[in-house]
């Protein structure tokens, strides 16, 4: 065994051996093999001396003293012992000498938050330490010291020259030599332990007197009277008690009964007071009212303050103040990353939704306000980038939050369709279908997800109810954008402001629609995907690979290293798995969804329109996109295969309104009908009156002229001539030129005279 210097180590029992070193800890202060000793210092011995009897009386028993004794301070250690090598290799090859570990004395530093020390006795500490480091300088030097010991086989030359050049005395060098022997040849090991002077922490109850012993009067400062009394010689008893153990343990008991959060410290101790320390009852008009006795049998708000924050820690009282679920979600350490167990991108995704802290307008009339959206968020774990997202205004749901993934897994033919969605196939390589999917628990119990997952065939994870926390990638992402938005956006709120003032918003001070929030969300995702800084995730081998420190970057790396999970997932299983679905009608001109008509080039190869305009339409399942009204899905009857149809030019609905959009308009058709109706009614009840009205008058000139006339009647052919040159003599309006009227004996000769022409050309 190597005997190093300052190193320490045991011998155990030598009853069986015939050495001659006594068991117990020693120091190693020289080791000199080629002296075959090592010069060590007993720390501890365990050897058992008899006791001599002094004689004299017997000592007083603990029980019968009206004070404990005082503890005697340690014994002084710093004795050389020259030990023989060989006994000592001897003792260690029979497994009686063994390396131990004597722990360095602890020096408090000030930087535990929790630590009840008073700043002033540090300040004193780290001087007088300082002073004890120079004056013992010559003893921290090992080798002088060392030197010393060899040459005179002893320290008393060292001790001579500190006494001399230090101005300290004997005692007060053998007295610092003994801790350095104790605690080891360090700094450290004169540091004074003035941190335990008073015996901080230990309970002084004021309790009353046992055995005739006298009673322990109030720790602390006297009172302002008591010292002003003392002043002028007629000293005063202190009219409030110490605390006894009897308040102590009735304060805590009471302040266990009071429920977490615990309200502020007046009103805790007014409950505490209130509950514990009552003297009398009254009956007050069959009332009972408690009051408290006089002053001095209950104890005051400083001696209860110091009782509830003397025996709790820090974090203790901190967890006092609020629930426990806010405690672990908001104030506990963190004890993981997020990406821990997580192999590579696209293995884990987690999704979330919040409350958009803005106001939306409609995209059918921007005059209407919608509301605030619901927006989903997927995000990678392991790389943190946006996987898609998704802007709706009802729910959250499943159904809602399926549409997000869809989002994230669109193709890049489908992403110019529905533009405003399409952030994942900016991704090189575009996401597939993830492994695992972490969603909230009440996602996790629906029995849509559960339907969803078997089909798709992934696994699925979920945190407890109420614990963002422990998915805060999605949250971080919330909080950023909504940061973000709030700078930026005209009507955006700030929720997480203090000030109730700056957290109100004017609606109609909104101008986005959601198409807008949407783009603008696309693009934020987007630059956050391949701008916010990852310098922290960069490994050196990624780093040599010169990958840049993104979410993007991130994404791509792990792709190329093999580290992604990567599936092939049908375009029509995710339509049909993950698309709301719904009823549309075959007509004979077209399909109709919603109001809307829709066409493909297959409804023609399958002759719907003529087979529903020669045997009657009938309905056939498809399934949406939300989002936008440009494009249905719907299973072929030959494969089963989800074939898209298109919104024809000559639909009412614009393909850029999502369906809650479209919605609005059709409950505003509805709404609006009895109004119209109304309208269309009393236009015509006028328009029947005004008719009614020509009628009666017709009717009146007619008779009244049949009446009045009394010659000859003209023929009806007569009277039409009549009426037309009426007419050329007082034209009504302004008209195209009529034809002169001619006779039919006029008519006639025209036409033989044109006969008689013709015939006369033929003879030529």
């Amino acid at each position: 065994m190597e005997m190093i210097a300052d190193s320490t180590f045991r011998v155990v029992n030598r009853s069986r051996s015939r050495s001659n070193i006594l068991p117990g800890i020693y120091r190693v202060i020289l080791d000199a093999p080629e002296l075959d000793v090592t010069c060590a210092v007993l720390l501890y011995s365990e050897a058992s001396s008899p006791t001599k009897s002094k004689g004299g009386r017997a000592r007083v028993t603990i029980e019968r003293l009206r004070r404990p004794r005082k503890k005697p301070p340690a014994r002084l250690v710093g004795n050389l012992l020259w030990l023989d090598r060989t006994q000592l290799q001897e003792l260690h090859s029979a497994k009686l000498l063994l390396p131990v570990s004597v722990e360095r004395r602890f020096v408090p530093n000030g930087s535990d938050p929790s630590s009840k020390g008073r700043g002033g006795n540090r300040e004193l500490a780290r001087i007088d330490h300082e002073d004890r480091i120079a004056k013992m300088a010559l003893f921290l030097d090992l080798v002088k010291l060392q030197e010393c010991i060899i040459v005179h086989k002893s320290i008393a030359p060292l001790v001579s020259e500190t006494m001399q050049t230090k101005r300290v005395s004997r005692a007060y060098i053998y007295k610092h030599w003994s801790s350095l022997c104790r605690w080891g040849m360090h700094e450290s090991s004169l540091y004074p332990l003035r941190h335990r002077c008073g015996a901080p922490g230990e309970a002084r109850p004021c309790d009353p007197p046992k055995n005739e012993a006298p009673t322990r009067g109030k720790a602390g400062r006297k009172s302002t009277a008591q010292r002003i009394a003392r002043a002028t010689g007629v000293p005063i008893a202190s009219i409030q008690p110490g605390m006894s153990t009897d308040w102590r343990l009735r304060i805590l008991a009471a302040d266990k009964q009071i429920p977490r959060p615990k309200p502020p410290m007046p009103a805790r101790i007014k409950l505490i007071l209130g509950s514990s320390f009552v003297a009398t009852a009254k009956d007050v008009d069959g009332e009972v009212k408690y009051e408290l006795g006089p002053q001095g049998s209950y104890p005051n708000a400083q001696q209860i303050r110091r009782v509830l924050m003397w025996d709790s820690s820090q974090l203790e009282r901190l967890a006092e103040q609020t629930t426990k679920h806010h405690f672990n979600s908001q104030l506990r350490g963190l004890t993981a990353r997020s990406w821990k167990g997580v192999p590579g991108p696209a293995h884990t995704w987690a999704i979330d939704s919040t409350i958009g802290d803005i106001y939306l307008r409609s995209s059918v009339k921007r005059a209407w306000i919608i509301g605030r959206p619901i927006v989903y968020i997927i995000v990678d774990i392991w790389s943190t980038a946006i996987m898609g997202f998704y802007i709706c205004l009802t729910g959250p749901s499943w159904s809602t939050a399926k549409v997000a993934i869809f989002n994230a897994c669109m193709s890049h033919s489908l992403s110019t369709r529905i533009p405003q969605f399409a952030l994942a196939t900016q991704l090189v390589p575009a996401p597939t279908l993830c492994y695992r999917l972490l969603c909230d628990r009440g996602e996790y119990l629906s029995a849509g997800h559960k339907h969803t997952a078997l089909k798709l065939d992934y696994d699925v994870a979920y945190t407890p109810p109420y614990r963002g926390d422990l998915k805060g990638t999605v949250e971080v992402q919330f909080r950023i954008i909504k940061d973000e938005q709030f700078w930026f956006i005209p009507g955006a709120m700030d929720a997480r402001r203090h000030e109730l003032e700056l957290r109100k918003v004017d609606p109609r001070k909104c101008t986005f629609t959601l198409k807008d929030y949407a783009d603008y969300l696309s693009i934020a995702f987007a630059d956050y995907n391949f701008t916010a800084n990852r310098s922290d995730r960069m490994t050196g081998e990624m780093r040599a690979a010169g990958v840049f420190p993104s979410p993007a970057g991130l994404w791509r790396w792990g792709h190329s290293v093999g580290a992604a999970y990567q599936r092939q997932v049908f375009e029509h299983d995710l339509v049909a798995e993950l698309l709301p679905a719904a009823t549309a009608r075959v007509k004979s001109d077209g399909v109709w969804h919603a109001g809307c008509m829709y066409t493909s080039n297959h409804i023609h190869e399958l002759e719907w329109t003529t087979r529903a305009r020669n045997f009657g339409g009938w309905n056939v399942p498809v399934h949406h996109h939300p989002g936008g009204m440009e494009t249905i899905w719907t299973p072929s009857p030959k494969d089963h295969q989800m074939f898209e149809m298109t919104l024809t030019g000559e639909s009412r609905a614009s393909p850029h309104y999502s369906m809650d959009e479209w919605a609005d308009v059709l409950a505003k058709e509805v709404m609006d009908r009895p109004a119209e109706e109304h309208a269309r009614l009393a236009a015509s009840i006028q328009s029947r009156r005004r008719l009614q009205e020509i009628r009666d008058n017709a009717n009146r000139l007619t008779q009244e002229a049949i009446d009045k006339f009394d010659g000859p009647m003209p023929t009806m052919t007569e009277a039409r001539h009549l009426e037309e040159a009426a007419s050329l003599a007082h034209p009504m309006a302004e008209s195209c030129p009529l034809e002169v009227p001619r006779y039919e004996a006029e008519i006639a000769h025209d036409a033989m005279m044109s006969t008689l022409l013709e015939r006369a050309n033929r003879d030529r």
